[in-house]
């Protein structure tokens, strides 16, 4: 009796959504081969070693929520979810460096965190009162799609300027990577509900306390180990349909499998889609916006701050994080420190240049921690990664294809894809592990599933499933 042959799987990309395929089928049987034309895996959620300064910086700082199941379920599958730290506090804090530390308390879900709300000093009572009844009208359901943005949503909903610029705003863009102006209505509703309503365990986030290339080295390891294969500065340029499986071209050679899943952005599959695709879907790629986001990187002689992260308001500055206090490779007691500061949604940087976008941060650092006036600057740079994310624009999921094509051999995984998600590293995951259950169900597994439940709610926030 003659053995059966095992199926061979192409996956069209080293990021998140591909990775994330290819351990999911390398893991049930299929043999893997990852095509991915960086020199490194991780794709946008990536690090390397910066040739100015001599140390290894991630392109941007990503974090997870304890809401993102099929991360952490990814996370798990490779061996690395020893490597976040998770935090349950979140602290705002305002120019003149007051400080307002929102946490959890015993009351349950959705209540859990208005002990913390209603006790901070960075919204008036006034704000406070306005952002209850908004959030009141979000418990129950998600706000259907209407084409409305998310600032108009807010603005009909009685939200005064402050509570904008200091609760949604800096929530929000930091979430979706967008301004509230370019919102979809129900993906900004999505990340309050399942973040700050849904439970408390939702809410906690986590950083990686290393490299994300270190990190996302463990999943092609793990492809190895299931007798896959890793190719780097392999770009495939295009696939093509055979009777019987998909045919890949690379540089001058021609690869066959029986079947691929395409995980790029949406504007390199627009590159590489066969001959004779659609007009109609071309069409809806080029419907799809970026959103950039900028890290600035800054070593100081110093230590300016004991806290570990921080959202800083009313500045260009939205996020700051001191990588010296939870990398591993740097809790040794070295002197100094290292802060990563995001901002997304940051089309107002991607014009300036590096020493003036320094400048700015260094300016407005000193607003919030005085030592930086003292401190002395050792080394800084600053990452654009100008095509961060898709822009999550009203109407986004006309046009957001599933992970099935017209071609019955070749799937599509990506954060862009219809994941349910906005651009997050969890809908990135979903989308490979979703890729991956259709194909293997394809080959007549029907059984097969990979994708992660969503957390359950918590306390009161049961009773709206």
């Amino acid at each position: 009796m003659s053995q059966q042959r095992t199926p061979t799987v192409a996956v069209v990309g080293g990021g998140l959504a591909g990775l994330a395929a290819g351990c999911a089928l390398a893991g049930s049987g299929f043999r893997v081969s990852l095509f991915e034309k960086r020199p490194y895996l991780g794709g946008r959620a990536s690090s390397y070693e910066h040739p100015g300064t001599g140390e290894v910086v991630d392109n941007c700082q990503h974090i997870l929520l304890g809401c993102c199941t099929n991360l952490i379920e990814f996370y798990k599958r490779i061996g690395v979810e020893d490597k976040i730290r998770w935090y349950d506090a979140l602290t705002f804090i305002e120019p003149g460096g007051r400080q307002s530390v929102i946490k959890p308390s015993f009351l349950p879900a959705p209540w859990h965190a208005s002990l913390s709300f209603l006790s901070s000093d960075f919204l008036g009572l006034g704000d406070k009162l306005a952002i209850g009844r908004a959030l009141l009208t979000l418990i129950p359901r998600t706000p259907a799609e209407n084409g409305e943005t998310f600032l108009s949503w807010l603005q009909r909903h009685g939200q005064t300027s402050r509570a904008i610029e200091r609760f949604w705003l800096p929530i929000l863009v930091s979430a979706l990577n967008e301004h509230l102006d370019r919102m979809s209505v129900p993906y900004a509703a999505q990340v309050i509900r399942e973040s700050f309503l849904k439970s408390p365990g939702a809410g906690r986030f986590g950083v990686p306390v290393v490299p994300l290339t270190e990190l996302y080295n463990r999943a092609g390891d793990y492809i190895k180990m299931h007798h896959g294969e890793i190719n780097l500065r392999s770009g495939v340029e295009s696939f093509e349909l055979l009777p019987k499986g998909v045919g890949l071209r690379i540089a001058d050679s021609v690869a066959n499998f029986d079947f691929a899943v395409i995980a790029v952005p949406f504007d390199a599959l627009a590159k590489i889609l066969p001959d004779g695709t659609a007009e109609e879907e071309k069409k809806k790629l080029e419907r799809f916006e970026f959103s950039p986001i900028t890290g600035i990187h800054l070593w100081f002689d110093r230590k300016i701050t004991d806290l570990q992260h921080a959202v800083l308001l009313d500045r260009t500055i939205q996020w700051l994080f001191q990588k010296s206090e939870f990398q591993e490779a740097r809790q040794n007691g070295e002197a100094g420190s290292y802060l990563e500061l995001v901002v997304s949604a940051s089309r107002s940087l991607v014009e300036k240049s590096r020493q003036e976008i320094i400048d700015l941060a260094l300016a407005e650092l000193a607003e919030f921690f005085p030592e930086v006036r003292n401190a002395k600057l050792t080394k800084a740079t600053v990452i654009k990664e100008v095509k961060a994310s898709f822009s999550p624009l009203p109407r986004v999921d006309e046009y957001r294809p599933g992970y099935t094509t017209d071609w019955p051999n070749i799937f599509l995984a990506g954060d862009w894809t219809a994941t349910g998600w906005p651009a997050t590293m969890e809908g990135a995951v979903r989308s490979g592990f979703g890729a991956a259950e259709c194909l293997a169900k394809a080959m007549g597994r029907k059984n097969t599933k990979f994708v992660a439940p969503d957390l359950p709610p918590t306390g009161l926030m049961r009773l709206f499933q």
